[in-house]
């Protein structure tokens, strides 16, 4: 049942190549989409593009739009970009109105204004991260049957590797040598947009793929606005003066809404880093006095202890966002003692676009993730779909404006069940309705009976002070099914031995239930992580076999 707002009959679609609109699930799997809040109710013709560029060219046009370390572009002048790579786009490349556009580039001005310009023209932008490889991009461009690509010219090998078995794809124009500028600059910088409807599909995000074939994921131009006009005007509350910064690329939907949705829906400015280690994350805070920054846990744990030490001036923040993987108490309380400021944790997924479980800063409970953002749902739920008791552990359901449309995947029918988008993740929710996570459902551990969440041990571990990070994963063994891993990364300082394995383990058993504690531990130079940031555990769990093996 879609909820109010949400016209079945769906307006004409303005796409002339209709590959999206044909590989949407049937009806019948989608989610339920609910537009209960009064702004998420939008017309049947909307541009994305027109509703966060144009609208703020009256007022703001020459307000600061995106800051980076080479150039400042005034939301007018941005706007000019944006129309003309647009024009070269259709009227230099044919594009038409539902053709992909693969997008390939650091955070930069450049893959920011590419992005609005394939919106603007009523194509689907297929935006990609800057460390994926050529098969990880043959199996996107072949899947989502990509015609034009748009590409920094530093990260062009991979994909003209990708492009011979592509066959789809018929325009590579590179930025950063020359020639997209060079095309642009004999373009007009007006570009009408294209009539889309609200419901036109304007972007195809990429999972990771870490354990197969990536699911393409499909967003209309209404879900844009959506996940502004929810999470963003009810939880986040950015103000037109804000200056937001993080470390998430633009091609992650954390990213996207953080550093480019969020800002220019209230005509605020975003800076843009290529690189963003946490300590020039902190150098840039500081630099740019920015008021709004959005990045993950292992960079929050980062800077809690750089600002700790000394030296780094973030008294112009605001609001700090944790999201990407779960944000362990230690690290949310090692910020606030260094900074008095609290870190927003929540839940998000490329399925649903961005984050559909947190709090606004008065309502945070440390250790939990949050409330449903207004205009979502959420439930705990049993092994046949039931919503369980307040307090028992179940997977996460939860619907609302937006939600999951794979692109002709059979995986449709895991993901969305009755209704709701079953996000893969443990949850219990308390009696006052908040959520807290317990683990990924495929990461808890069943060790001798015990149900033990890996991230719970991770944040154990992470208060001790000779720990710098930490992955706890099941590893195989033959009396108890399974034992509790850990593999740390310990302090610069610290001596790895067999006397720290016996500390850890003790302080483990004096945080949590004692069962809980690792029975093995193994240092580590480094955790295997994703491109942006996330703790693969399966990489994890696939040494802990091969170790016990």
């Amino acid at each position: 049942m879609d909820g109010p707002g949400f016209d079945a009959t769906e307006a004409r679609s303005a796409h002339v190549d209709g590959f999206a609109r044909e590989n949407l699930p049937p009806r019948e799997q989608w989610p339920d989409l609910l537009f209960t809040l009064p702004q998420l109710r939008y017309p049947t013709r909307l541009n994305c593009a027109v509703e966060l560029l144009d609208r703020n060219l009256t007022a703001r046009g020459d307000h600061p739009a995106v800051v980076t370390p080479v150039e400042t572009l005034t939301y007018r002048q941005l706007a000019e970009r944006v129309n003309r790579i647009a024009h070269v786009l259709v009227h230099r490349q044919g594009l038409v109105p539902g053709n992909r556009v693969l997008l390939r580039g650091p955070n930069n001005a450049w893959m920011l204004a590419a992005s609005l310009a394939v919106l603007r023209a009523g194509g689907v932008a297929v935006p990609t991260m800057p460390l994926l490889r050529a098969k990880e991009l043959g199996q996107m461009l072949r899947k989502a049957r990509v015609g034009h690509a748009l590409c920094d010219a530093r990260l062009a090998e991979e994909l003209g590797k990708a492009a011979t078995e592509a066959p789809d794809l018929r325009h590579v124009t590179q930025w950063g040598d020359g020639s997209l500028e060079a095309l642009c600059a004999a373009a007009p910088p007006s570009f009408p947009a294209c009539d889309t409807a609200a419901e036109d599909v304007c972007l195809i995000g990429f999972t990771s793929g870490t354990t197969g074939e990536p699911k393409g994921t499909m967003h209309a131009h209404r879900d844009m606005l959506a996940i502004c006009d929810a999470y963003g005007q009810e939880v986040l509350r950015p103000r037109a003066e804000d200056v937001f910064i993080g470390s998430p690329p633009l091609a992650f939907t954390f990213g996207l809404g953080g550093l480019a949705l969020f800002p220019f829906r209230v005509g605020a400015t975003t800076v843009l880093l290529e690189r963003a280690p946490p300590e020039e994350l902190l150098s840039a805070i500081a630099r740019h006095r920015a008021t709004i920054c959005f990045t993950a846990p292992t960079a929050w744990r980062a800077m809690a202890q750089a600002v700790a030490a000394g030296g780094h001036d973030v008294s112009s923040l605001r609001r700090c966002v944790s999201a990407g993987e779960v944000l362990p108490k230690p690290v949310f309380e090692s910020w606030q003692r260094a900074t008095g400021l609290s870190i927003m944790d929540g839940i998000g997924a490329t399925e649903m676009l961005h984050i559909f479980i947190g709090a606004p800063e008065e309502a945070i409970r440390p250790g939990a993730t949050g409330l449903p953002v207004p205009g979502y749902e959420a439930r705990v739920i049993g092994p046949e779909g039931e919503e369980v008791p307040r307090g028992t552990p179940g997977r996460l359901a939860v619907r609302g404006p937006t939600g999951c449309r794979y692109l002709a995947d059979p995986r449709q029918a895991d993901y969305v069940q009755r209704g709701w988008n079953i996000t893969g993740d443990t949850y219990v929710q308390d009696a006052d309705g908040y959520f807290w996570y317990q683990a990924r459902s495929d990461d808890m551990i069943v060790s001798a009976g015990y149900n033990i969440a890996g991230p719970e041990v991770e944040a154990a571990l992470l208060t001790h002070p000779a720990v710098r990070e930490c992955g706890v994963v099941g590893a195989p063994d033959a009396e108890r099914g399974m034992i509790v891993k850990a593999y740390v990364v310990p302090q610069a300082d610290v001596v790895a031995d067999a006397a720290l394995v016996r500390a850890l383990q003790e302080h483990v058993k004096t945080e949590i239930a004692p069962y809980k504690y690792p029975r093995a531990v193994e240092f580590v130079a480094a955790l295997p992580r994703t491109g942006t940031g996330k703790l693969q555990r399966f990489a994890l769990r696939q040494m802990a076999r091969g170790e016990a093996a």
